[in-house]
């Protein structure tokens, strides 16, 4: 099976698959470039309102493919590494990832820059640059330092050890662990459950918990929940009791 992300689209829920079984589902220099122009379109169909990030098998991502690295001391492709996950952490819609297996060094720096992060038992998380003499990336480390404090960042990027379920689940760094036969399921229910709220909250919330909150971006969103509807048909169901129909997209 060649190397490669798989993009599969069921109703509001885009599915990315990373996919490389021969190396532990580790992205390749052109899986880095081409994580981007994915996401890109997921954002452009208004029909997509949530984006699941997993892996094939039983493996999330065990980092970059340690054969890209060669060329050019790997400068290049950290650079893609960045780019990519930036724009994953620059999408617009609530992200997940579905985690089995090891999600170590460039798996866990996607991870990271998911919204939501749901494991399943026995996975292991690791910050691996040290094992080889790598600089990680100022952006990618202050993303983590935000998720789990300075001391368990310190603690993955110092040691380069991995963490198991219990572990990440106590520093912050997922949000739920769950059987490895229950994952899938609970990851469908909760992005259904997304893809039923208003995408207006979770892209005002998206920006206002990443970003410094300026004036002119409060201003900006609240003229969209004025021209929206979504406040409207909220109230409405709420008192009608019945489920909401949100129509505004990002």
């Amino acid at each position: 099976m060649e190397p490669a992300l798989q993009l599969v689209i069921d109703g509001p829920v885009a599915t990315v698959r990373i996919v490389n079984p021969a190396k532990r589902n580790a992205m390749t220099t052109g899986m880095w470039k081409d994580l981007p122009g994915l996401l890109a379109r997921c954002a452009a169909d208004p029909a997509v309102r949530v984006l699941v990030l997993t892996g094939e098998g039983g493996t999330f991502c065990a980092g970059a493919d340690i054969a890209t690295l060669a060329a050019d001391g790997g400068v290049g492709s950290r650079d893609l590494a960045v780019a990519a996950e930036e724009a994953l952490a620059a999408f617009p819609k609530p992200t997940i990832a579905a985690v089995r297996g090891h999600c170590v060094g460039g798996g866990c720096q996607l991870a990271v820059a998911c919204d939501l992060r749901f494991a399943a038992e026995g996975a292991s998380f690791g910050v691996t640059p040290a094992r080889l003499g790598i600089v990680y990336p100022a952006s990618t480390t202050r993303r983590l330092v935000e998720l789990v404090g300075p001391a368990t960042a310190k603690y993955l990027l110092f040691s380069a050890e991995l963490i198991d379920t219990e572990r990440a689940l106590r520093t912050g760094l997922v949000d739920e662990v769950w059987p490895a036969d229950a994952l899938d399921g609970r990851v469908a229910e909760f992005a259904a459950t997304l893809a039923a709220r208003s995408q207006l909250t979770q892209a005002a919330a998206k920006e206002f918990a990443s970003s410094p909150v300026t004036a002119d971006r409060v201003a900006h969103w609240a003229a969209r929940e004025r021209g929206s509807g979504d406040t409207a048909e909220g109230v409405a169901a709420f008192l009608e009791r019945r489920a909401p129909l949100f129509d505004w997209t990002v």
